[in-house]
C-alpha cells in the first residue's frame, strides 16, 4: 500500500556537503520547497554554489533540462542567521545534518521540539549516534519522558542517514529510536523514496516523484545500534593498517569488488568525521575493533582531513 509522506515543506539544518545534498534531492526529486539554514553565512554560500554546480552538470549531461534545474533551485530558500531555528517553525519535516557531536545534536533537537510545530517529523542524518538518545533530548525539562506528551514528542524523531554524495549514492538508512512511532517511520521512508531513494520501476511508493531514472535506489532499515549497519561494517576497514594505503585499497577493490578502497573512501568522508564515528562506536560498544588507530588520531590532529582540505591518506588538488 502506498504511504503519503505529507511533507509540503522541508527544513534542512546544516549547509555542508550532506545538508546541501539533502536539500537538492528534496527539491529536485521530491519537488518540495526546502528551507536551508546554517549558522554560518559563508557555509550557506558554499552550499548553494555546490548546488548550482551540480545542477549545471546534470543539465550539461542531458539529465535535466534548464527548466527542471531552475525549478529545483527556485524551491530552495535560505533561512538567515537572524531567524535561526525559529525560521523553520512551519516545516512538516526537518533534517538535521551537522557534525557528529551528541551534545550539539541534543541541543538542536531540544530547540526543534520547542520551536517547530508539534506534528513535524524531526529527522537526524547522524551516521553513528544513538537515535534513542537524540529523541530523549527533544523533551522540554518540564515534560516527563513517560508522560503522554513526552512520548508523543519523542515519537516524531527518526534517523534518516543519507550517504555522501547524496545526489549520487544509492542508499538511505532508516533508523528507529526506541520511541519512534510507526507513522513517523512510514512517512520518513516514503519521503526518502520520493527523493529517489527507493526501488522503482516506476516506484508505486514514490509520492510526487517523476518516473524512475538512474537515481532509483534503496532504503534499508537498521536497529538503533552504534554505527547502524553501514559504519559498523566500514570503520574496521578504515582502522586496519596491515599494508600500504595502495595495497589496502587495491585489495578491497580487486578482491572484494568494492568501487573504492576504504582509505580513499575515508578521505572522501573526511578523516575528522571518521574519527568521530569511531569514537562513538568504541564508546558505545567497548569493542576493541572500533578503537580509533593512533595514526588516524594523529592525522586529524595534523588537520589532514582528506579531500575537503587537500590532504589525508592521499593528496588532492584544492
Amino acid at each position: 500500500m502506498s504511504i503519503a509522506h505529507g511533507i509540503r515543506t522541508l527544513g534542512v539544518l546544516g549547509a555542508g556537503q550532506m545538508g546541501t545534498g539533502i536539500a537538492l534531492v528534496s527539491a529536485l526529486r521530491a519537488k518540495v520547497p526546502v528551507l536551508l539554514h546554517d549558522r554560518s553565512p559563508e557555509q550557506v554560500k558554499k552550499g548553494l554554489s555546490l548546488m548550482d554546480r551540480l545542477l549545471s552538470k546534470d543539465v550539461a549531461k542531458g539529465r535535466l533540462t534548464n527548466e527542471e534545474a531552475k525549478e529545483a533551485r527556485d524551491r530552495v530558500s535560505v533561512v538567515g542567521v537572524e531567524a535561526g531555528i525559529q525560521g523553520l517553525r512551519d516545516v512538516d519535516m526537518v533534517v538535521e545534518a551537522v557534525s557528529e557531536n551528541l551534545q550539539l545534536k541534543q541541543a538542536i533537537f531540544s530547540s526543534f521540539a520547542a520551536e517547530l510545530k508539534p506534528e513535524a517529523i524531526l529527522a537526524t542524518n547522524t551516521s553513528s549516534i544513538s537515535i534513542t538518545k537524540i529523541a530523549a533530548s527533544a523533551l522540554p525539562a518540564s515534560v516527563s519522558a513517560a508522560s503522554e506528551e513526552g512520548k508523543k514528542i519523542a515519537s516524531r524523531v527518526v534517523g534518516l542517514h543519507f550517504f555522501n554524495p547524496v545526489p549520487v549514492m544509492k542508499l538511505v538508512e532508516l533508523i528507529s529510536a526506541l520511541q519512534t512511532s510507526q507513522d513517523t517511520l512510514d512517512r520518513a521512508r516514503a519521503f526518502a523514496v520520493a527523493c529517489g531513494k527507493g526501488i522503482c520501476f516506476p516506484n508505486p511508493l514514490a509520492v510526487n516523484n517523476p518516473l524512475c531514472d538512474f537515481h532509483a535506489t534503496e532504503v534499508t532499515v537498521s536497529k538503533d545500534v552504534p554505527g547502524f549497519v553501514s559504519n559498523a561494517l566500514l570503520m574496521p576497514f578504515i582502522n586496519e593498517g596491515t599494508a600500504t594505503r595502495e595495497d589496502i585499497d587495491t585489495t578491497l577493490k580487486l578482491g572484494m569488488n568494492h568501487p573504492m578502497g576504504p582509505l580513499q573512501l575515508a578521505d572522501f568522508i573526511g578523516l575528522d568525521t571518521c574519527l568521530a564515528i569511531q569514537q562513538t562506536l568504541y564508546e558505545g560498544t567497548r569493542d576493541s575493533k572500533y578503537r580509533p588507530s593512533l595514526l588516524l588520531q594523529q592525522m586529524v590532529d595534523a588537520q589532514w582531513y582528506g579531500r575537503k582540505n587537500g590532504k589525508g591518506f592521499y593528496e588532492y588538488d584544492k
